[in-house]
């Protein structure tokens, strides 16, 4: 395997023991069957406590928050509030959150694109673009490290648009290795499909919508998931475990069980089936 990038992965996890709930203040929900009250962004969740930390964490789906047990920063969190504010809470200094309400959603944004580039540099196929995600990759994590000021003023669109374009091929380069003539479901819509035992290996599914599919030990593996839509989709017995661009807001977001292959750099969602 070729060496990665210089950003430890750890990095792109969050860590909430690091953070100020940032999560919990600077995201709005509205009430439905994800939340069970409506907050705006910037106003603190009622089950934020003194400590930063989620009150009802092991009750989450009980108490009707099932939208919190399938986000997750990618470390965007702990960045904004130890390095980008200096370990300054919004609490102490409440004329702060305006700004970490703003910045955080683009913090998050950078984090992401830095954890599909940091895996994108990782795969043999990705070898005749692999210099310049490594140069994305550096740009991308100094611009994280700047003040807030220079977050805010960041051409954002450009630089996914940049991103977009080496992830796009370094996958394309990646499946063609393991299939010549991959399936091509780009975007395709394929909510509640029926496609237990789908040999989907090396298959283009980018921004596919597959809510509630049943992919029930389906072949995945080197597929490209990257924005695929899996919220409630069927997992079991399926193999992901090679899978291209998946993410922990992914898995969280569908259903598993025991037998579900998945890449060795994520966890196994605690409310999958055993």
């Amino acid at each position: 395997m070729p060496a990665t990038s210089r950003i430890p992965l750890d990095d792109l996890r969050a860590d909430c023991s690091r953070c100020f709930g940032l999560c919990c203040v600077v995201l709005p929900f509205t009430r439905s069957s994800d939340f069970a009250l409506t907050k705006a962004a910037g106003q603190p969740c009622p089950n934020l406590a003194a400590d930063h930390r989620c009150g009802i964490h092991a009750r989450l789906k009980d108490k009707g928050f099932t939208g919190c047990t399938v986000y997750e920063c990618l470390g965007a969190g702990q960045k904004l509030s130890q390095h980008t504010f200096g370990g300054r809470d919004w609490r102490a200094h409440p004329e702060l959150r305006p700004l970490m309400t703003e910045v955080y959603p683009r913090m998050r944004h950078l984090h992401e694109l830095l954890w599909h580039l940091h895996h994108a540099a990782a795969l043999p196929g990705a070898a005749p673009v692999r210099g310049r995600i490594e140069r994305m990759l550096t740009e991308l994590d100094d611009l994280t490290r700047q003040d807030a000021g220079t977050l805010l003023q960041a051409d954002l669109p450009a630089l996914h648009a940049a991103a977009a374009d080496l992830l796009r091929t370094a996958g394309r380069l990646e499946r063609r290795r393991h299939n010549p003539k991959p399936r091509d479901h780009q975007r395709a819509d394929l909510t509640g499909r029926d496609l237990r035992g789908a040999d989907l290996k090396a298959a283009d599914l980018r921004g596919a919508l597959l809510i509630g599919a049943d992919l029930t030990r389906a072949d995945l593996r080197h597929a490209d998931l990257l924005g695929a839509d899996l919220r409630a989709t069927v997992l079991d017995g399926a193999d992901l475990s090679s899978a291209l661009f998946l993410t922990q807001p992914q898995l969280n977001a569908a259903r598993g069980d025991t037998a579900t292959r998945i890449p060795t750099d994520l966890t196994r969602p605690s409310h999958w089936t055993p």
